[in-house]
């Protein structure tokens, strides 16, 4: 009966054990999901940005259209930011959040009075991060293996 008992408390061990390997499995996976769209995200912000940059400052429907997304790109990096990353992602994430505090603070350096300033914006290294934040992904895909 002893013998019985303690295979079973051993199975059980085992079994709990590899669900929480399997979960840590799952969340590295998502996380590295939720990280590849999110950096493909700015990514694109990137490119489309750049060009509006060289309009808006001559058309206002451009600035306006600029400042939108950069109100939309601030409110993915607070929520990219406040995301939690598995234990195997740590050091990753915090690579990843130290360059969207970069890009805030360039967003923050081009506003005057709270309005968006092409001209500062040009200035910042806004796009030059962003660009540094695509040769993470790679780093990200490994997280699915």
């Amino acid at each position: 009966m002893k013998k019985i008992m303690f295979i079973l408390f051993t199975f059980s061990i085992v079994i709990l054990s590899g669900c929480s390997v399997l979960e840590e499995v799952n969340s590295s996976l998502n996380y590295a999901t939720e990280s590849t769209d999110y950096i493909n995200d700015l990514q694109t912000f990137g490119e489309e940005a750049s060009s509006l940059v060289q309009d808006a400052a001559t058309d206002p429907d451009k600035k306006a259209e600029l400042e939108g997304k950069i109100t939309d790109l601030e409110a993915r990096i607070k929520e990219f930011n406040e995301m939690e990353a598995p234990s195997i992602a740590t050091d990753l994430h915090e690579t990843v959040v130290e360059k969207n505090d970069q890009i805030l603070e360039g967003i923050n350096t081009a506003k005057e009075n709270g309005e968006l300033s092409v001209e500062k914006l040009k200035d910042t290294e806004i796009f030059k991060t962003i660009n540094e934040m695509t040769d993470l992904i790679d780093q990200i895909k490994q997280l699915e293996l």
